[in-house]
């Protein structure tokens, strides 16, 4: 990673927190109203100890919902990419459930199996974030020039040699693009499940504490956190496209 890689976004980081601390002096906030960047500091050093245990929680409920997502979406993005039929069936499944609001859907799950936080908020994750990867690599599939494959056939090679030396590669791009929006959309789900469920651990259940106590230095701490997390997991999402897509990447000007 260049200096330029690392220089830039910090900039941008910095110019956002001093407008936001600009903007809650200009209008005259108290921090009981809107908190301020130099707000969040203290209720760091107050809260450190809870912050790594719960972030903590966050982080491997994110982390392993989002890598079933991975495995459940590829599987199914596979079985749409080679079947016409399936894909014509499955779409609109995918477009209806797709659509159904997931705030209405945890409720529900946490009623469905209550006490079991853990699987609960992971089965979230899961749920939000599963379409994109699902219908990157259908799209991919879906999309490979046939002149490939007849040449492939006839030199003798089979499917599984088709998918791997070419509908594979083909399809990584698009499936790194829907990895990073799914790896933001899968702490959208395990914070849902956090802030709802009665028994809730994480992040989510440290902002609905804060919420109540009207604590709201802690409650913009704790967004400042889930965001930070989002962008770590979303860069190691980059370096592994980079590894693995490095070829697909096009020098600029």
């Amino acid at each position: 990673m260049t200096f330029r890689q690392i220089a830039v976004p910090t900039l941008a980081i910095l110019i956002f927190l001093a407008l936001w601390e600009a903007l809650v002096w200009v209008m005259g906030w108290p921090n009981y109203k809107m908190a301020s960047p130099s707000d969040l500091l203290p209720a760091y050093e107050r809260y450190w100890s809870l912050f790594l245990t719960m972030g903590w929680q966050t982080l491997w409920r994110t982390v392993v919902g989002l890598l079933i997502a991975v495995i459940f979406g590829t599987a199914l993005g596979m079985v749409m990419g080679f079947s016409r039929t399936m894909r014509d069936a499955l779409y609109p499944l995918l477009v209806g459930f797709n659509a159904v609001p997931k705030a209405t859907v945890v409720p529900i799950v946490a009623l469905m199996f209550v006490g079991m936080h853990d699987f609960n908020t992971v089965l979230i994750a899961f749920m939000i974030s599963f379409f994109p990867i699902a219908v990157s690599v259908s799209i991919g599939l879906s999309t490979l020039e046939p002149e490939y494959r007849d040449i492939l056939r006839s030199l003798g090679a089979s499917q599984s040699v088709i998918f791997w030396k070419i509908a594979l590669p083909k399809t990584l791009p698009e499936f790194f693009g829907a990895l990073k929006v799914a790896v933001t959309l899968a702490f959208i789900g395990t914070n849902l499940m956090e802030i709802v469920s009665p028994h809730g651990r994480g992040l989510g259940a440290l902002f609905d504490s804060g919420k109540t106590n009207s604590d709201y230095p802690l409650m913009f701490a704790v967004l400042i956190a889930l965001a930070f997390l989002g962008i770590v997991l979303y860069y190691v999402v980059v370096a592994l496209e980079k590894i693995f897509t490095g070829w697909a990447e096009r020098p600029q000007g």
